[in-house]
């Protein structure tokens, strides 16, 4: 868990910083910056996504996943966690609240390095990635909360609860999951990262949190799929 404690400790830093001398930044400069990350989750995205050794379970994945997250309406259940902690902790805000914890918790949920840094630290007691990612996303948290506010610093919540799940999991689940595996929860999690990069330019609004079941559900068709060749 050491990992995933300092991952949130990471997020909680920025936003800080971002809160209090954000306001320093020209408007315009925080629009650049964003836009720049925008690009560069886009770019991460892609990478993760080209590593998939079966294009078919990606599709295949993000069809069910789309399923069962629409059925189950994640985006709109986020909407309203995020309402209503802006109603306990931003009272007269203006929905930046619920902008800034919705798109934060995504992005930093949602991932390659979130799912591999946690299974690794669960697996083999190794957080390098975890390290890593920190550092990303301490950097990012620093110009999303100078703009959008104290939401991101809540985020650190469910980044604490999801990456520390997977890292628990892990551990009890060690030699279960292969590497096929986790190159298919990992490829398709970067098509989901592209989403987010796409929603952070305002290019297309992706409902990236109706789609994370796919995460996993690629492990069953993998497994599947590994079980009829």
């Amino acid at each position: 868990m050491l990992g995933t404690i300092v991952n949130s400790l990471a997020i909680i830093g920025g936003a800080l910083v971002g809160i209090l001398f954000g306001k320093a930044l020209p408007e315009k400069i925080k629009k650049t910056v964003i836009q720049g990350i925008g690009l560069a989750v886009i770019l991460i995205g892609l990478r993760m996504a080209l590593t998939t050794n079966n294009p078919l379970v990606v599709i295949g994945s993000l069809v069910l996943g789309g399923i069962i997250g629409e059925w189950i309406d994640i985006e709109d259940k986020l909407q309203q966690l995020g309402k209503w902690l802006e109603s306990k902790f931003a009272k007269g805000g203006n929905g930046n609240f619920t902008k800034g914890f919705v798109s934060s918790s995504l992005m930093f949920c949602v991932g390659a390095m979130a799912i591999m840094g946690a299974l690794e630290s669960g697996l083999k007691g190794v957080h390098d990635t975890l390290y890593a990612k920190s550092m990303l996303d301490g950097i990012t948290s620093i110009v999303l909360a100078s703009s959008m506010g104290i939401g991101v610093l809540v985020s650190a919540v469910p980044v604490f609860l999801y990456q520390g799940g997977i890292t628990i999991s892990a551990a009890l689940l060690q030699g279960f999951l292969s590497d096929p595996v986790i190159a298919e929860m990992s490829a398709t999690g970067g098509l989901l990262i592209v989403g987010i990069g796409l929603n952070i330019l305002e290019i297309k609004e992706i409902k990236v949190g109706n789609l994370l079941p796919a995460i996993f559900v690629a492990v069953p068709i993998t497994m599947l799929l590994a079980q009829m060749a």
